[in-house]
């Protein structure tokens, strides 16, 4: 009865493997990038160009959404929301959040809007956008 159980094991192992290996292969969820303002104004910029670039042009991807600004934050880390538009209280879908962290302002973005297919858009968009472009793609 063990050796049964030995081997089961040992033909369920590479199924166990192959699942971690496509756990590994997921895009990642967060970016970071560093900007030269301070963490309030960084955030300000590019919740301006977002809604110029992402809302007011009225972009196809966007429609759904709408952006929430919490740019006034008293924890230290001003950010805004991307929220379902029909849901403005509902969980956000990006963050873009910036923080002072040894006398740089780091900039994170993160949530499930990430791994859409504008994902990859979204985050060169807050990229350009946290080193002070405003250009739209």
């Amino acid at each position: 009865m063990c050796i049964q159980g030995k081997y089961l094991s040992l033909l369920a192992l590479p199924l166990f493997l192959g699942c971690q290996a496509k756990e590994a292969e997921a895009p990642p969820l967060t970016t970071t990038m560093i900007s030269s303002q301070k963490p309030a104004s960084a955030v300000a910029s590019i919740a301006r160009t977002a809604q110029t670039c992402w809302f007011k042009s009225k972009d196809k991807a966007f429609r759904i959404y709408r952006i929430a600004n919490e740019v006034n934050s008293f924890a230290g880390k001003p950010r805004f929301l991307i929220v379902p538009r029909k849901n403005p209280g509902g969980l956000p879908l990006l963050v873009v959040e910036a923080q002072q962290v040894s006398g740089k302002t780091s900039i994170s973005a993160f949530g499930p809007l990430l791994n859409t297919a504008d994902g990859r858009r979204i985050l060169g968009d807050v990229n350009r956008w946290s080193r002070g472009e405003t250009a739209c793609t």
